[in-house]
């Protein structure tokens, strides 16, 4: 199973929505996305509104660490008892962190105080937790995964958990805090999808073409860079990045744009990659279109989920 980790971002979400219209057979066998919400936006509320009607499970963070609903457990509980009272297959998911602010029992006193109807607990272990205080979690909650950061965590933290509930989640995405730092080429992406199950695992996780990084508000790039996950003939699972090259300033962003997308059709002719995500960048190039930065960044994650979709093994 693939646990792909989103913030509650506009276009995160609709990517997760209109992904989950096309492809809802593979999504209710293959994914399971983790929502970390960071508003209560009425896109939130309608993604998950469609993930239940579609029948998916996915995991929604009860404790976010960044966004406007930070710490407001109840608000996200509110969310949850108005749109999807009824709905059953999904998991409370509790990031564990020993940072004071994040009070262990509060948030296991306001699940339960909650009327909900979930499957289950997913704990986000982002560093090693003590062990006295998951104890406490799993005397409490119905603990059915452990998704461990297996970058951040020691080796013998790993080992703590069984390896039925443990999904490997990590941060593999090559990321540039600017946009001009970025040169047309491939980086090696992870190759979990195929040895997650040898490993034992319940599943794998990432941070898809977004990376483990968050910011508030977006701004005008100098540089056009559109991310396409693709898995190459010996089987690794890639990012190649396709950049524009009039990179001085911030003018004419859809000029950058459509070199960029230019670059990318004319690759994946080569290649032969034709995903829904690639379709709709090539009808772009055609029509000579720019949709909106949003938008790239939308069928940057849709391309990627597609892709694990097509090679993941169960």
């Amino acid at each position: 199973m693939y646990f792909p980790y989103l913030r509650g971002k506009q276009f995160e979400l609709i990517a997760i929505r209109e992904l989950c219209d096309k492809f809802s057979d593979e999504f209710q066998k293959k994914i399971s996305p983790v929502i970390e919400p960071v508003k209560t936006s009425s896109t939130l509320k309608s993604t998950l509104k469609e993930l239940s009607l579609k029948g998916v499970n996915f995991s929604i963070i009860i404790n976010p660490f960044v966004g406007d609903l930070k710490h407001r457990y109840q608000d996200i509980i509110d969310i949850l008892e108005d749109y999807i009272p009824e709905y059953e297959n999904y998991q409370i998911a509790i990031i564990l962190d020993p940072n004071p602010e994040q009070s262990l029992s509060d948030i296991i006193q306001c699940i339960g105080s909650s009327d909900l109807k979930y499957k289950g607990i997913s704990l986000i272990h982002k560093v090693d937790f003590p062990k006295r205080l998951i104890d406490v979690v799993m005397s409490s909650l119905n603990v059915i995964y452990n998704f461990i950061y297996f970058s951040r965590t020691t080796r013998r933290y790993n080992q703590e958990f069984d390896l039925k509930t443990t999904v490997s989640l990590d941060d593999y995405f090559k990321y540039e805090k600017r946009s001009v730092d970025y040169s047309d080429e491939e980086s090696i992406f992870s190759e979990e999808y195929r040895y997650y199950k040898e490993d034992g695992f319940a599943g794998f996780s990432d941070f898809l073409t977004i990376g483990d990084v968050y910011s508030e508000s977006g701004f005008l790039p100098r540089a056009v860079v559109i991310h396409l996950s693709f898995v190459d003939k010996e089987q690794k699972f890639k990012v190649r990045h396709f950049v524009s090259d009039s990179n001085e300033d911030i003018s004419d962003v859809a000029g950058k744009f459509s070199v960029a997308v230019s670059k990318l059709v004319k690759w994946c002719d080569s290649n032969a990659i034709n995903t829904e995500a690639v379709k709709i960048f090539t009808e772009l190039h055609n029509t000579g279109k720019f949709p909106g930065l949003g938008t790239i960044k939308k069928l940057s994650i849709m391309n990627h989920i597609e892709v694990v979709i097509k090679h993941i093994k169960l």
